[in-house]
């Protein structure tokens, strides 16, 4: 009889809770309204997903954490998206002024002033970017992860956060991918292996008890 997934991966030492740091900030990875836009061909039906988001950036401010957004944008033809755009067609939705409606960011999550914004050509949000510095020079060691997509940009930006030193918290109900079956085994796989797959409500609770006295 096989093992139950979690017993087996408890008892091979996986899952491991890695916790709170002391200075977290909130990275919202590539919420534009190409995935809420059935038109567009990366359409993933994550509606609630940014209603979920949207409520986690409120909670970021409120607490006045760092919030750091991403978007991916590409020269016409994507000569600087190499491989990955040749191998993902859907990208083309991101050459630059090609489809200015899907490039955009989902309402309710559109940056603020002084929330920078990192463009990236990749799926890690640190690949090539100024992200690993500007976390660090903050004295940042945790990022709190919401976005799309679960089994893309997410999972490259949360292990590349770990690579890099600080601790990824993926907000479960604030990540969201086309297909719920690749969803749940993204996030069980990262946080086996790789973060800390939290709850939304833990997230609020936390930065709201950062934001009250004593």
């Amino acid at each position: 009889m096989a093992k139950d997934l979690d017993t087996d991966y408890a008892q091979a030492g996986f899952g491991n809770r890695l916790g709170w740091g002391q200075r977290p900030a909130l990275l919202i990875i590539d919420f534009v309204k190409a995935y809420l836009d059935p038109a567009c061909p990366l359409y993933a039906g994550v509606e609630k997903t940014r209603d979920a988001a949207a409520d986690l950036l409120s909670a970021a401010r409120a607490a006045g954490i760092p919030v750091i957004h991403t978007n991916v944008a590409y020269t016409p033809g994507g000569m600087d998206g190499g491989i990955f755009f040749r191998k993902v067609k859907a990208l083309s939705c991101f050459e630059r002024g090609l489809h200015p409606q899907w490039a955009a960011f989902a309402d309710g999550l559109e940056p603020a002033d002084g929330e920078p914004v990192v463009t990236k050509q990749y799926a890690s949000a640190f690949f090539g970017t100024s992200l690993a510095s500007t976390l660090a020079a903050n004295g940042i060691d945790t990022v709190l992860i919401a976005g799309l997509s679960t089994s893309g940009c997410v999972r490259a930006s949360a292990l590349d956060a770990c690579q890099n030193g600080f601790i990824p918290l993926v907000v479960r109900d604030a990540v969201g991918d086309r297909d719920s079956r690749v969803h749940e085994a993204n996030l069980f796989d990262l946080n086996a292996k790789y973060a800390d797959v939290i709850h939304l409500a833990e997230a609020i609770d936390h930065l709201a008890a950062r934001g009250r006295p004593g």
